[in-house]
């Protein structure tokens, strides 16, 4: 294989993992009626004048299938953290001792959990958008490879099977986990 081709295939697979990696970290974040840190990372908190990460802020703990514990290492932030949490689209209030925060998570109802399925089949089919369009770049620029006398027509099918066969590969990882996400949601 040509070394400018086998660099284009490189970054291709590195486009189409970021473009699955991007989407699996889109369902760690979904709240699934069980407990799970993850939710937390999109949570910054006014610390002492700066935005800061929750996550860099505090040890979040999971006591139970639906609870999560947070332990702040700067018992002075409570309030501001309290605050970031209801502010944030995560629908649960936060619940603080004084030195803890504890946060609830409700089952989902069957209504709520079908809405969360049809937004993360949405987010699927997205992310399988992207990766068609990573195809159509690399066979574009596989099209001016042979424009440019670098590679034969010969070429050009071969590697048209060779790009299909990775596409077909990252589109199979995108729906396994949307699918793992599905089952996760409707455990009751």
């Amino acid at each position: 294989m040509n070394p400018q081709v086998k660099e284009e295939f490189t970054k291709f697979e590195a486009r189409l993992t970021k473009a699955v990696d991007h989407y699996r970290d889109e369902l760690l974040q979904v709240r699934a009626g069980r407990a799970n840190p993850a939710v937390l990372n999109k949570i910054m908190v006014d610390y002492w004048g700066t935005m800061t990460p929750l996550s860099s802020m505090a040890n979040i703990t999971v006591p139970e299938p639906r609870m999560l514990v947070i332990s702040l290492y700067d018992l002075s932030a409570l309030k501001e953290v309290s605050k970031a949490i209801t502010a944030s689209d995560l629908g649960i209030t936060p619940m603080d001792d004084g030195k803890v925060i504890r946060l609830a998570f409700p089952p989902l109802t069957e209504e709520r959990r079908k809405e969360i399925l049809k937004q993360l089949k949405a987010s699927c089919e997205n992310t399988k958008v992207v990766l068609r369009n990573e195809r159509r770049s690399i066979m574009d620029t596989l099209k001016a490879f042979k424009k440019d006398n670098i590679i034969t027509e010969d070429d050009i099918a071969t590697n048209e099977k060779e790009v299909q066969k990775i596409l077909d590969k990252f589109v199979e990882i995108a729906d396994k986990l949307f699918k793992e996400k599905e089952v996760d949601i409707l455990q009751v």
